[in-house]
């Protein structure tokens, strides 16, 4: 596990020392030392000067005085033995300087109003060196640290945690290339074990999560979609010697452009680039001490057991990625291979089985083996890829240059990000009359070129208005939604999604990047109506903090130099779970029109009310809270004088419960 290495303390302490300094009273500057000669010093004296301060308590001072606060370079030792020696501003520690705990740990380098706060390298008692930025005494920015068990991070850190890319490098040669969150394995990465197994996909809280490729050592690579750290859904499994079709390479490296696989080369140049912007200076690792395993070792029984056991633990930076693939490493994989040495007689080299599979959490339902013997343009490969596309196609279509939306999805992350870097620093406060309203409004020019108060962007001109700033933002803390993670999602790198609309209203939805926002277009009469019912929805939020009603994060207008104005709002998407919807159901209450037919159903087909043919039982007290609330919301939208509004329900398939028995004992047969 990724250490957990915390200042926390030392911040405190720090904090009071240095206020120790800043308060000293009239009562201790009495008692003053200058060049060996003392005095009483009255509080007329504020010439800059050379000398000692002696406090009761023990602590002292010396070096350069503004009347009798510290003022420029001077030493300060307080009486528990922690030193600090560098600049002072104003009775703080500000500028460059050096401190050193009784217990050995050091900090040298730059400090602000007492804190550690800019460049500077953190020396702890047990050898954990980090060298890089602070923020506030907290790690912040990009930084390298050395872990006292020798593993390595590099890259990005969010108060004092590593969050956003980076390069994690354990002590026994594993390698993790890739987005981090939180101090985990969280968004798109690629990590590589010492024996040259690799996973190249999307990550979630240390766990494999999302679509990606496992490639063994020997080249026999799985590819297809994980959930917590299990296979589920539909994926294709490549043995050893059945070597990827060009197609399927160019198909994957398609994926890699689009954003749904890490590209390598992109992490590789953020690598160096990071490498770059710090100075390492002489920091030094030492060679790993520890153990290496052997590419050829296998998992026994009781490797096996251990891990059986840890799957319900919180797994971050570990060995045990995915208990899964622990297991396939022994009986799926290492089958195969004896399956491709059987075939490989009557078959050759390159005509070893393909093998399509489903998986429901970690468990095999079905198999299909195919014959590879087959040329890369006959229509059987071309069905197989577009078969393999819909699987893992993310709804909506990629906005990038060229698309007809792409100036207007610069110009709304733009002014996004406007509005939320702007608001966010406003010391926070209770909302008021005035937050709500068409007036409670501000409007922004945004000039190609730039202007004083805005960047240049590669979008037309347009002119940007936030619909009530800070009510939003008041939203946006009660549905706990971080201010940086708002704007990385909708803001970020990786382009927005556009959705065909689903409904009759003709409107334009787009999807973020990491599905967690949905932004609609509205029309006038629409914005109008939100903007009424808004008091009262916030005042149903703050009531009811179990609401179903749809969650609203901001309300935006967008007036290009050249064409129509754009309404937006940005909502929360319901169906970005951790748990895979298999299926998604829009319900009314009626039978009216309410079925889809003549469809080809897939995950992302959204069923109507005679298309849902399950019954749910829940546990009473969770059944009579859920229909208590429903009812309490559809009051509220009556009150609110609305009346197409539906109840969007998606399901999440389990595993049959005689299924997982006998994967578990097909484990224990095949160890």
């Amino acid at each position: 596990m990724l250490p957990s290495f915390q200042i926390q303390d030392q911040r405190t302490t720090t904090a009071q020392r240095t206020k120790s300094v800043d308060a000293i009273s009239d009562r201790d500057r009495s008692s003053i030392s200058i060049n060996g000669e003392s005095f009483h010093a009255s509080s007329e004296t504020i010439a800059f000067r050379v000398g000692e301060l002696c406090l009761p308590n023990g602590e002292s001072y010396s070096g350069s005085l503004l009347g009798n606060a510290p003022e420029g370079n001077g030493k300060y030792v307080w009486s528990d033995g922690c030193v600090y020696e560098g600049e002072w501003r104003r009775g703080m520690r500000h500028g460059n300087g050096k401190t050193q705990w009784p217990s050995g740990t050091t900090y040298e380098g730059e400090f602000s109003g007492g804190y550690m706060h800019g460049a500077g390298t953190y020396v702890g008692s047990n050898k954990l060196t980090y060298k890089g930025r602070w923020r506030l005494s907290l790690k912040h920015g990009l930084g390298y640290q050395v872990y006292p068990n020798g593993d390595i991070f590099e890259g990005s850190w969010i108060q004092g945690s590593p969050e956003g890319p980076g390069k994690y490098t354990w002590a026994n040669g594993n390698v993790y290339h890739g987005d981090m969150k939180g101090g985990k394995m969280t968004g798109k990465g690629t990590l590589t074990w010492i024996n040259g197994d690799s996973f190249e996909g999307s990550w979630l809280n240390g766990m494999m999560h999302g679509f990606g490729v496992y490639t063994w050592c020997d080249g026999g690579c799985y590819v297809g979609t994980w959930t917590r750290g299990l296979k589920d859904g539909k994926g294709s499994f490549y043995p050893k010697g059945s070597r990827f079709q060009d197609v399927e390479e160019w198909y994957l490296n398609a994926l890699r452009k689009r954003g749904v696989l890490p590209d390598l080369r992109k992490q590789n140049h953020a690598h160096i680039h990071h490498a770059s912007s710090v100075n390492m200076g002489n920091v030094k690792v030492g060679e790993n001490q520890g153990s290496r395993r052997n590419p050829s070792d296998k998992l026994s029984k009781g490797n096996l057991l251990t891990l059986e056991q840890s799957r319900n633990k919180n797994v971050s930076l570990e060995r045990r990625w995915s208990l899964e693939v622990s297991i396939e490493k022994v009986i799926g994989h290492d089958s195969s291979l004896d399956l491709s040495e059987g075939l490989g007689k009557s078959y050759g080299t390159n005509t070893l089985p393909i093998l399509e599979r489903e998986y429901m959490q970690g468990v095999l339902i079905s198999e299909l083996v195919l014959n590879s013997n087959f040329s890369s343009s006959s229509r059987r490969t071309k069905r197989r890829q577009k078969k393999l596309a819909k699987d893992v196609k993310r709804p909506g279509e990629a906005i990038i240059k060229g698309h007809r939306s792409y100036d207007l999805m610069l110009s709304l992350q733009l002014g996004i990000r406007y509005t939320v870097g702007k608001i966010t620093p406003v010391q926070r406060r209770e909302v008021r009359a005035s937050d709500f309203g068409p007036r409670a409004s501000f409007w922004m020019n945004f000039p190609k070129d730039g202007s004083q108060l805005t960047p240049p962007h590669q979008s037309e001109d347009f002119k940007w208005k936030d619909y009530c700033p800070m009510v939003f933002r008041n939203l946006r803390e009660m549905f706990k939604i971080d201010s940086a993670d708002y704007m990385m999602s909708i803001c970020g790198n990786d382009a927005l999604r556009e959705l065909s609309s689903p409904g009759k209203s003709g409107s334009i939805f787009f999807l973020s990047q990491d599905d967690h926002f949905m932004i609609k277009t509205l029309r006038k009469s629409e914005v109008k109506v939100l903007l009424k019912m808004l008091p009262d929805y916030h005042h149903h939020v703050r009531s009811y903090e179990n609401t179903l009603i749809t969650k609203f994060f901001g309300l935006h207008r967008i007036k290009p130099s050249s064409g129509q104005k754009f309404r937006f709002v940005v909502m929360g998407n319901m169906f970005c779970t951790e748990l895979r919807i298999h299926r998604r159901f829009d319900l009314k209450g009626s039978s009216l029109g309410r079925s889809t037919e003549n469809v080809e159903i897939e995950e992302n087909t959204t069923l109507k009310d005679l298309d849902l043919n399950y019954c749910f039982y829940l546990e009473p007290s969770w059944r009579e809270a859920l229909l208590q609330q429903i009812e309490i919301d559809s009051k509220f939208l009556e009150v609110q004088h609305i009346m197409d509004y539906s109840l969007l329900l998606g399901v999440h398939y389990r595993a049959p419960q005689h299924l997982q028995s006998f994967n578990v004992l097909q484990s224990k047969y095949n160890c």
